[in-house]
């Protein structure tokens, strides 16, 4: 028997299924809540059991319905939100749940270990945090409230995705595509035959050629960066940050819906209600934060501008910016982005990234040989010291049904089952990388390998996790605010020569990277870094800043507008409405968190230079890293595992230094 489950969806029964496992995990409740002398392995345990059951089940369905999204997944999927919804909130407030969970860590704080008092902890804060201490009238408000923001967020992810695949610009002069790298243009062309339109064969009619761009994120990025006509550009750019208008009216309901849940729950607003699991202490620490690190990147951010918009001929829009930035960075380190490609084509950097894994931390990867949702979606087994840890599941190519962007996501667990067996941790990786024919292959930009080891880092802190408790092994129980410290951590390495030169060969010749072309690469890394440093600050400061109090209609605008007097450098159109498109905090779970990616980024750049300063593969730092964070999952908090990392506090000037700012 495989130690992991089969990638299956029976979409006919689904709605069925889900109700019948519910209604099954309901009673064992009770026969759970009837025990007389409830105790941490006899309640606790088969409560965490039930709850990983319940999300291995539901998994497949969601994943299926992001990376091959169909009008019955869609269905299928929105109906099933109000049941799980429902069915997660009823237990999060459940009073008896929630008495017996104290009065476990008072009877067994003594005999529990260090992983179990955490999960109780967690779980206590977890149910204050849904109300489970509040009156029956409060409680059945704030489950009406959790199902529809359920509702709403997944209207606003499939209004976002439904844009994304309606817009398409054909363009036929050649003299509009001048510049753009052949890889992209190959992608870029089209046939017609009698089912419609493949994205991947040249199709002459009248004796011109076709190419289509779109709104997906490999074609829009190809035309904003190298698309020589301007028009054209700015055609492209503003049917991207118009998309789903109808996503502001969600918006306001999301803002209101959250706003009211937090005061119900005791908190004066969103913001501070979503800090009180994170590691940062008071909405103030936050945006103080945030704004020193504003204040610190602003000169620099400026001189920068003022460099692309020497080389524009015309006064700089933001539908500009990609593409001068381009040619500023060739003319400054010499760097084609096509020259790069053909080393980096997806099969090699994904062998390469596992032999990296393998020299840097002693793990392997073994490809699996199972039929999964597509064709080009893989799986592998990871082991440590030859012994099967875990499963990796690789979807690296976009595609019309996939929804945009990167991520990955826990499927199986690491724990001990409630026989006393251990179950291994499992997890996907999703990324929308350049698509791979018959004649081509999928050839990536630097960019989307600095993504890949993002993702991977995620990955392998799930499943390298050796704690025996599932609700806190592996990104589990980890805060928001720390979540991303392993994956900005793994991602800092794809601009290493001695890890570059593992995987960065030429697909035809076999040659590997040659040091003058990495030495550009490195020397280009922090190209612009003030500037982009700018725009996550822009990102972070709006989200935290609009849910610290009701924002509504315009109110929303204004609010983003404000903040890009000090981080837009280059002024930005009105008919921008970003906000409808930031799926990060409006249908994932990154609302009043988003400066987690900067918190978090201080953690990684001080862990990074510590590996780099001792040598890569011979970093004692490493092996600790493995030991300490990586198999400690969330059984401590991040700030705990920390300082047995580094043996002290962080030092927020490496996240400077890592971006080359002063």
């Amino acid at each position: 028997m495989s130690a992991f489950l089969k990638f299956e969806v029976d979409l006919e029964n689904f709605i069925k299924n889900l109700t019948k496992k519910i209604d099954e995990n309901n009673i064992h409740l009770e026969t759970l809540l009837n025990i007389t002398d409830k105790t941490y392995n006899n309640f606790v345990k088969p409560l965490q059991m039930m709850d990983e059951d319940l999300e291995q089940f539901f998994t497949p369905m969601s994943h299926l319905n992001s990376v091959n999204n169909s009008e019955k997944t869609q269905k299928i999927y929105a109906d099933s939100l109000p049941i799980i919804t429902a069915y997660s909130t009823e237990i999060s407030q459940n009073i008896k749940i929630y008495n017996a969970y104290k009065d476990i860590q008072i009877n067994e704080k003594d005999s529990l270990n260090y992983e179990q008092l955490r999960v109780l902890e967690l779980n206590i804060l977890g149910f204050e945090l849904s109300g489970a201490h509040l009156n029956e009238d409060t409680k059945k408000r704030l489950a009406e409230i959790n199902i529809k923001k359920s509702e709403l967020s997944n209207n606003f992810s499939q209004n976002l995705l439904d844009a994304t695949n309606a817009y398409e610009k054909i363009i036929t002069n050649k003299e509009d595509i001048d510049g753009i790298p052949e890889s992209d243009l190959e992608v870029a062309k089209f046939k017609v035959n009698a089912k419609g339109r493949e994205g991947t064969l040249g199709y002459e009619e009248d004796g011109v050629t076709k190419y289509r761009f779109t709104l997906q994120m490999p074609s829009y990025i190809a035309y904003m960066t190298y698309g020589p006509n301007r028009k054209i550009r700015e055609e492209i750019y503003k049917a991207y940050v118009t998309r789903a208008p109808e996503n502001a009216k969600i918006i306001d309901e999301i803002l209101i819906l959250k706003d009211e849940m937090s005061k119900l729950l005791g908190f004066k607003n969103y913001a501070e209600y979503s800090i009180a699991s994170k590691m940062a202490e008071t909405e103030d620490s936050v945006i103080n934060f945030l704004e020193k690190l504003l204040i610190n990147s602003q000169k620099q951010a400026k001189e920068e501008i003022k460099e692309v918009q020497e080389l524009a001929k015309e006064p700089l829009q933001s539908y500009d910016s990609a593409y001068y930035s381009e040619l500023l960075k060739k003319k400054k380190y010499a760097i084609n982005e096509e020259i790069y490609r053909p080393y980096f084509e997806q099969k090699n950097v994904v062998d390469g990234m596992f032999e990296f894994l393998n020299k840097l931390f002693g793990i392997e990867f073994k490809k699996v040989d199972e039929k999964l949702w597509d064709d080009k979606a893989f799986s592998y087994d990871l082991f440590v010291d030859g012994k099967l840890r875990s499963r990796l599941y690789l979807d690296l190519e976009a595609r019309a049904s996939k929804r945009g962007g990167a991520w990955m996501h826990n499927f199986q667990t690491h724990c001990k089952k409630e026989d006393g067996t251990e179950q291994l941790a499992s997890a996907f990786i999703v990324c929308n990388f350049p698509a791979s024919s018959d004649k081509n292959p999928s050839l990536l930009r630097h960019d989307d390998v600095v993504t890949l080891f993002h993702e991977m880092g995620h990955a392998i802190h799930h499943m390298l996790s050796t704690v025996d408790e599932n609700e806190v092994s592996g990104v589990n129980g980890v805060e928001w605010d720390a979540v991303e410290f392993p994956s900005q951590f793994l991602e800092n390495f794809a601009y290493e020569p001695h890890v570059l030169k593992l995987f960065a060969t030429h697909h035809k010749t076999g040659e590997v990277i040659p040091d003058e072309m990495i030495e550009k690469l490195v020397r280009s890394k922090n190209f612009l870094s003030a500037s982009s440093m700018l725009r996550q600050l822009e990102f972070s400061i709006f989200d935290f800043k609009l849910h610290s109090k009701v924002h509504q209609g315009e109110e929303v605008q204004n609010l983003l507008d404000n903040i890009r007097e000090k981080t837009a450098l280059i002024k930005t159109p009105s008919y921008n409405k970003f906000q409808n498109g930031f799926a990060h905090i409006f249908a994932g779970g990154y609302a009043a968190g988003y400066y987690s990616y900067k918190w978090a980024e201080v953690l990684s750049a001080d862990a990074f230079f510590s590996v780099v300063d001792e040598g890569i593969f011979n970093s004692k730092t490493a092996k600790k890293y493995l030991d300490i964070v990586l198999n400690g999952g969330g059984a401590k908090s991040m700030s705990e595992l920390f300082k047995e990392l580094m043996g002290r506090e962080p030092n927020p000037n490496t996240l400077l230094r890592l971006n080359g700012i002063s």
